[in-house]
């Protein structure tokens, strides 16, 4: 069967690297059945023969306007689809969208009439929100890393930047991959309004990594590579704090003036 991928190798590569992380997410437990969602906007890779396609479903509302991204394209993860088939068929497991009327309505375009993510007016916002501030940024994700979940059933890690801090403290490489932290967003509805209004007021205060408490992490960055990077840093990092507390202590981590050498020594953001 004839895929919109054929013969336009740089789309069907990000494509595959949706396929490789969501391979990644399902191994490491992370995407339970139908767990997690992905988007990327791939605008900058259609071509004038994709733009006159027509549409095979739609247009549907988003359910909301987001005027900046009004005529972008991106790739969805399909709603109730899960990772680990995704991985194998993206393209069975997905679809190619086009946002239309303003930024209020999206068309399927290809492969199949696989309907978007559920949570996809919350994405739809975040990349509206990231192309308004200029952001190079074009992939989101959203997945369950277990041990950064497990660390927001207690409640000092939920206030602000303290989980940043002791997870930075872990082991060098964490603030060195994910410099900005992870942004604490306490619990709401799954797929609210009042979820993503939370998500965006958290980006806009600099984060690239937001926690949903109870639930899981929303990661934004350069391309998906880079998103489900960071995640896997701040995970690691959960994994070796909790390791020491099941081994009976509670982890020293580095010093402040450690962290701070980090910062100055590598250039990263304060």
């Amino acid at each position: 069967m004839a895929s919109v991928l054929d013969n336009r190798p740089a789309l069907k590569a990000q494509i595959d690297k949706v396929a490789e992380v969501a391979g990644y997410l399902w191994q490491k437990g992370w995407a339970e059945r139908n767990g997690g969602n992905i988007t990327i906007n791939v605008t900058r890779w259609v071509d004038e023969q994709m733009r006159s396609l027509p549409a095979i479903d739609g247009p549907r509302p988003i359910g909301t306007v987001l005027p900046n991204i009004n005529g972008c394209w991106f790739y969805c993860k399909g709603t109730g689809k899960r990772m680990r088939d995704l991985s194998r068929a993206p393209m069975e497991n997905g679809s190619l969208i086009r946002v239309v009327d303003g930024g209020a309505a999206y068309e399927i375009v290809a492969d199949a009439p696989v309907r978007p993510t559920s949570e996809l007016p919350a994405h739809l916002s975040v990349h509206d929100y990231l192309l308004s501030t200029g952001s190079s940024f074009r992939a989101v994700l959203h997945t369950h890393p277990i041990e950064l979940v497990a660390l927001t059933h207690c409640r000092k890690w939920m206030g602000k930047d303290a989980a940043t801090h002791m997870l930075w403290s872990m082991i060098p490489e964490t603030k060195a991959f994910c410099p900005r932290g992870l942004g604490m967003v306490p619990y709401m509805l799954p797929s609210s309004v009042d979820l993503a209004e939370a998500t965006l007021s958290t980006l806009a205060e600099g984060y690239d990594v937001v926690m949903w408490e109870k639930h899981g992490v929303l990661a934004v960055d350069n391309d998906i590579i880079d998103a489900f990077d960071q995640v896997d840093v701040l995970n690691k990092a959960a994994q070796i704090y909790i390791a020491g507390r099941n081994m009976g202590f509670e982890p020293e981590g580095m010093s402040d003036a450690q962290l701070r050498e980090l910062t100055v020594t590598f250039g990263l953001p304060k």
